[in-house]
C-alpha cells in the first residue's frame, strides 16, 4: 500500500502567514470550527446531504464515479445571499478537460444552505480571504462532491494538476469511506517546490491562494468489496464576479 503522508497542519493564528509565505494552509477540524465560531458537532448537520448528490453527466472520460451539487453565493461583509441558479464555467486555460463547457448541476438543497454551519463557514473563509486580499464582495461557488469507486477507480481531479481561475480555493474533506488513495498534491505555480499529503480527518481544510499554487488529488480505489467513496466540499472565492459572466 502507498504510504500516507500526514497533512502539514497550520495553527489558526498562523493561517494568514501561511497563505502569505507559501500560498496554502491546512487547518485541523478543531481549527476550522474555531474559525467559524461553532462547535465541531455543528457541521454534522450538513453530512446527510452528501447521500443525495446527483450524477455528474459531463465527465469527458465517460466515468460514473462523480456525483455533485453546485450553487452560487455572494457575500458582502457578513451578509451571505444565494444568487439565482447558474452554470459552472471555467476557461480551458484552467481546466483543459472540461473548460469552455456550460455545465449545469443540480443546486445544493435548501435545507443544507439553511444550516447555521453553512453560512458561518463561508463567512469565516470570506473574512480570511479579505485579510489576505481585501475585497468588499466575494463571489462564491459551492460544490458538493462524492467520488466513488463504481468504475473501480474514482478520480477527484480528472483534469489533473490545475488552478481554478479564482482568488482562493477551500477544499474541506467531509468523509473517507473504505478507500485508499486520494492524496492531495500542492505545487508552486511558478517554481519547483511541492508537497503531498492526505486529508484524513472530517472537516479538515486545505485553503489555497489560486494564483500561487497548483493542486490535484490522486485517484481512489476501494478497500472493500462493496466499494468506497470520498466526500468533499469545495468553495471558491473570486472578487471580480463569477467566471463566465
Amino acid at each position: 500500500m502507498v504510504a500516507s503522508f500526514a497533512a502539514p497542519q497550520t495553527p489558526l493564528d498562523g493561517l494568514d502567514a501561511a497563505l502569505r509565505d507559501r500560498g496554502f494552509a491546512v487547518l485541523a477540524p478543531a481549527a476550522v470550527a474555531a474559525l467559524a465560531g461553532l462547535p465541531l458537532a455543528a457541521f454534522d448537520a450538513l453530512l446527510p446531504s452528501w447521500d443525495g448528490l446527483c450524477s455528474d453527466d459531463y465527465l469527458k472520460d465517460g466515468g460514473r464515479y462523480r456525483r455533485r451539487r453546485h450553487s452560487c453565493f455572494v457575500i458582502e461583509g457578513d451578509v451571505l445571499r444565494q444568487v439565482p441558479h447558474r452554470m459552472h464555467w471555467q476557461p480551458v486555460e484552467y481546466n483543459a478537460l472540461h473548460g469552455g463547457m456550460e455545465r449545469w448541476f443540480e443546486p445544493i438543497e435548501p435545507a443544507t444552505v439553511a444550516q447555521p454551519a453553512w453560512s458561518a463557514l463561508i463567512g469565516a473563509l470570506a473574512r480570511t480571504c479579505s485579510a489576505r486580499r481585501p475585497a468588499s464582495r466575494w463571489h462564491v461557488e459551492a460544490h458538493q462532491f462524492r467520488i466513488d469507486t463504481s468504475d473501480g477507480v474514482g478520480r477527484p481531479t480528472p483534469e489533473g494538476a490545475h488552478r481554478d481561475g479564482v482568488d482562493f480555493v477551500a477544499v474541506l474533506l467531509v468523509a473517507r469511506h473504505a478507500i485508499k488513495g486520494g492524496e492531495t498534491r500542492v505545487f508552486e505555480a511558478n517554481g519547483p517546490a511541492g508537497q503531498r499529503f492526505t486529508l484524513s480527518e472530517p472537516w479538515s481544510l486545505l485553503l489555497l491562494d489560486d494564483a500561487r499554487v497548483i493542486h490535484e488529488s490522486t485517484p481512489i480505489q476501494p478497500l472493500a468489496a462493496d466499494g468506497g467513496h470520498r466526500d468533499t466540499l469545495v468553495l471558491t472565492f473570486r472578487a471580480q464576479g463569477f467566471q463566465g459572466e
